[in-house]
């Protein structure tokens, strides 16, 4: 019975094995080019497969470029995969940098990456970065994401200079910020407002006195207060009342309960002043005046 058992699991394992993806004949090499684009010599080569990583770090400094040869297989095949990556991961931080394999349809891939291609984070992490490889595609295989080795970035002067973090700004908590808000405007001094009724008060006995010079007829009021009552009454009040609605709006009303005053009190005075003012032209065209 046990050996029935382990027969079972030993074909289950089998299968699940024989309908997943991986890969064979897989290298990792870090060399440098000369200027006719002829390799100059790796400095690191080795082999690794799916169950045995490489356990060292692989040494990449700034001129050198990290190269990654390997068939992609599935069921035990080579194909090409839909997906293809190899991810490099800065553990510190968590980032995450994906760089897709060029695959032909035999499985056949390759990678090439420079430093130039890693980002800030990558440039400057103190530790190595871990590198996983991720192959996967349509269907019912099971896709393979696993780590192979680890990738040790070494910078020259120039280049640690540059590779310099700066954090991003993220959304969050900040520090508690006191508004100072602008002071409401206020009237001028009473003084001043003061000063300046008086001035005006000051000239209406120098107008009235004008006015009786220049041979005004005072005489006519009880004419025109007898012919047109009414629109001369409300004429002269509405003045007063308009003249009173800005005192208000000096002392504590606002703009907008200003606004429908002033239409209602100028609407007033157009009306009555229209009456009014045809009651004396009245006057003057029969010559009384």
């Amino acid at each position: 019975m046990r050996f029935l058992n382990a027969l079972v699991l030993l074909a289950a394992g089998t299968a699940s094995a024989a309908s997943s993806w991986g890969f064979d004949d897989a290298t990792v090499t870090v060399g440098s080019k000369r200027a006719n684009n002829a390799a100059a010599g790796p400095t690191f080569k080795e082999k690794f497969t799916q169950k045995s990583p490489l356990s060292q770090s692989i040494p990449f400094s700034t001129t050198e470029t990290l190269k990654i040869t390997l068939t992609a297989q599935e069921k035990g095949k080579g194909k090409r995969p839909h997906q293809a990556f190899l991810v490099l991961r800065e553990t510190t931080t968590g980032v995450e940098a994906p760089f897709p394999l060029t695959v032909k349809d035999n499985g056949k891939a390759t990678l090439e990456i420079k430093q130039t291609d890693l980002p800030i984070q990558h440039l400057s992490s103190p530790e190595p970065l871990s590198a996983s490889l991720v192959l996967a595609s349509f269907g019912s295989s099971e896709g393979f994401n696993a780590a192979v080795f680890d990738v040790e970035v070494k910078l020259d002067a120039a280049a640690k200079a540059a590779a310099k973090y700066e954090k991003p700004l993220r959304y969050g908590k900040l520090e508690e910020i006191h508004h100072i808000f602008r002071a409401d405007p206020k009237s001028p001094p009473k003084v001043i407002s003061l000063f300046f009724v008086l001035a005006v008060l000051a000239t209406i006995p120098a107008v009235l006195v004008g006015w009786l010079a220049l041979g005004a007829n005072a005489d006519h009021l009880q004419k025109a207060m007898s012919a047109a009552p009414v629109s001369h009454a409300v004429f002269f009040g509405s003045i007063v009342a308009m003249e009173g609605v800005f005192f208000l709006y000096y002392i504590s009303w606002t703009l907008f309960q200003v606004l429908p005053v002033i239409a209602l009190v100028g609407t007033a005075t157009f009306l009555s002043g229209t009456r009014a003012l045809g009651e004396v032209q009245s006057r003057r065209l029969a010559g009384e005046r």
